[in-house]
This record gives C-alpha cells, structure tokens and sequence, in this order.
C-alpha cells in the first residue's frame, strides 16, 4: 500500500510544473525511509532457524525468556505457528495464549504431536528432564531428519551440554549473538581486516 501510494505521487509529479515537481520529488525521497517498517525483534533469528539445513536446532542463546518472549510478539503479529514445551504447562500455542495441547507434559508425548503434525511449526522445547530416555532420543533424531518439503523445526532451548552432545551428530547448532564483524581499514591504499 505504501508503495503504491509513492507510485502515485510519483505520477503526480510528472503532471506538475517542474518546481513543483521538484518539491513533490524531495518529499517523496524523505518519506520512503519513513514508511519501511522497522524489523520486528527476534525476526532474524527466526528467519535462521526457518532456512536451517535440519530439522533439529540447538539455539546458544543468553536468555531464553527474552527470546520466547521475542518470538511471541513475532507469532502474534505475523500469524506464525510457534509453540511452547514446558514440563509443567505441556505445549502451548504462542500465538494464542490459551490454545494448549492436552495432556502433553510428557516429552515423549510432546515429541510424538510434533511427529503426527502435518502442519508448518517451529516448535521450541525448553528444560529438558534428563537423562533422556532412548524412546525420546530416537523421535528426537527423527524429528532432525524430517522431509526436505516438510518445514516443521525442533527447537533446543536451554539445552544440557549431555543433550547436545547426544544430538550432536544430527542437530544444526545456532546462536542468537551477533557474530563480531571486522571493520576495514586503509593501510596503503589497500582495505585490511
């Protein structure tokens, strides 16, 4: 819509005296950055797990709550399936506060909704009770090795360095942290790292 709306006082434009044209022009400059929406926080991080080349995902992250809390502003706004595992609440729906999946407490439960699902979901399973047992450990493995077409990811929050070390071998492993970026520098003429 906004686009559109820039398109028209473009044309306007055209149609004008070129002084005004001129001003409508500037106008228009000033307004384009203004009417992009800012980035919704979380969006990138989602956005890395949605292209990611597994099924299973192992987040590194500093503090769980702020990125669930992230993801369920990002599910709310734009109609994303994310849901929730805890121990104690079962799995629920982030977008709808109150849409839970009954009797789910159970990861081995849990794991195997995620399984039958035939929907798109990022499902994000956070606390595990370990040790986990060989049931769980294989519909986790088969959940990292689901079909290409299939976009449905498992998600690791808050994960136990002997869980990701069981899974090492199947997970993608991901980190919410901003790589530290290297600015150039001249030296000679020549840019440097």
């Amino acid at each position: 819509m906004r686009h559109v709306t820039a398109i028209r006082l473009l044309r306007l434009a055209r149609e004008c005296v070129p002084y005004e044209a001129r001003r409508l022009l500037l106008l228009v400059g000033a307004m384009t950055p203004l009417m992009a929406p800012a980035p919704l926080a979380g969006s990138d991080i989602y956005e890395r797990i949605l292209t990611a080349p597994g099924g299973l995902v192992v987040l590194e992250q500093d503090d769980s709550a702020a990125l669930i809390e992230q993801f369920r502003v990002l599910a709310r706004h734009n109609g994303h399936t994310v849901y929730l595992w805890h121990p104690e609440n079962g799995m629920e729906n982030l977008r709808e506060a109150h849409a839970r999946v009954p009797g789910s407490q159970r990861l081995s439960i849990a794991l195997r909704y995620i399984q039958q699902s035939i929907h798109f979901g990022v499902y994000l399973l956070s606390r595990f009770p370990l040790p986990l047992s060989a049931t769980d450990s294989a519909l986790l493995r088969q959940l990292a090795r689901a079909p290409a077409g299939h976009v449905r990811r498992v998600v690791l929050l808050d994960a136990a360095p002997a869980l990701v070390a069981s899974v090492d071998d199947v997970a993608v492993r991901l980190s919410t942290t901003a790589p530290v970026t290297l600015r150039p520098r001249l030296r000679d003429g020549r840019w440097l790292l």
